[in-house]
């Protein structure tokens, strides 16, 4: 099967792209940044219009967006013209090209902080932020062309996804330099809200699995990892497997409004009944290869 897999040059989208080149498909790239096999923008119709649609594939990853909460924070008229007008035009390049699947990259975000966990499908969508409502926007999308146009379209919303590529910044990439230098790492709120990470082959996999299986059409699926734990237990399980001698420092909350922890976390059964999911990597597994490939000079 040939995919076109938008924003294929982002953290995610190269673990998604090596996933399915691996695994039986045909992946086909594109984004905004060199090195994809199809350069250009998904809010420009004309390059989706004229490019894109010229290309031969059958089923569609949309992965291509902003990302950074901070950015969308500042500028949410580009959050929303990317995120949602560009989405639009990708649902509408799959409707005329009559894909057999559109995977929609949906995110935890569109929760907001959950009342209970684990968090199911059913919940109600309580966003925060300009990117959480540009993700509840985009799933809106993706289901009025499942049910007005026919496209048979899958969502995902996922919890911290980490792994090679990954932007040094983020909370594992962060914490393995800290640690492989032997600096001190401080947590804020002193690490105590929870998550379920997982590497980002993980995430590859169920893609794969839903481009694959047919009773993933019309559906929306939470993932995150096997294990549930603080960002203080990861902070000490990225430790020890880096055996460093860094300490942890205790910080306050960054703001009031983060004093009371985040605790959210998924169920995954959903993925496992509909699609027969099971994981590619334990944490600790994805961890190291994580800690391989920032040693090697990530």
């Amino acid at each position: 099967m040939r995919v076109l897999v938008t924003g294929s040059q982002g953290f995610v989208g190269r673990h998604v792209v090596g996933y399915l080149s691996g695994h039986g498909f045909e992946p086909i790239g594109t984004d905004v940044t060199a090195g994809a096999d199809v350069v250009g923008s998904v809010v420009d119709s004309s390059f989706v219009d004229d490019n894109l649609s010229r290309l031969d594939f059958e089923a569609v990853v949309h992965l291509a967006g902003i990302a950074d909460i901070k950015k969308t924070i500042e500028d949410p008229y580009s959050c929303y013209q990317v995120n949602c007008f560009g989405t639009l035009n990708v649902l509408e390049l799959a409707a005329k090209k009559g894909v057999k699947r559109l995977v929609y990259a949906s995110s935890a975000n569109v929760y907001g902080a959950p009342k209970k966990n684990p968090v199911t499908e059913d919940f109600p969508m309580d966003p925060r932020v300009p990117y959480d409502y540009s993700k509840v926007v985009g799933e809106n999308l993706a289901m009025s062309y499942f049910k007005t146009r026919g496209v048979p379209v899958a969502m995902t919303r996922a919890w911290l996804l980490f792994g090679e590529f990954d932007h040094p910044s983020r909370a594992l990439p962060f914490f393995i330099r800290k640690f492989l230098k032997g600096e001190q790492v401080g947590l804020f709120n002193s690490g105590r809200d929870v998550t379920a990470p997982s590497h980002a082959a993980n995430f590859a996999k169920l893609i794969a699995k839903i481009l694959e299986k047919d009773a993933a059409v019309g559906q929306a699926f939470n993932f995150g990892g096997a294990e549930t734990l603080s960002i203080r237990e990861l902070a000490e399980r990225v430790k020890r497997l880096t055996n460093s001698g860094s300490d942890l420092q205790m910080l306050p909350p960054r703001s009031p409004a983060e004093a009371e922890p985040q605790v959210s976390y998924p169920s995954t059964e959903k993925m496992r009944r509909l699609l027969g999911y099971e994981y590619e990597l334990s944490l600790d597994e994805g961890i190291k290869r994580t800690i391989g490939w920032i040693e090697k000079g990530g």
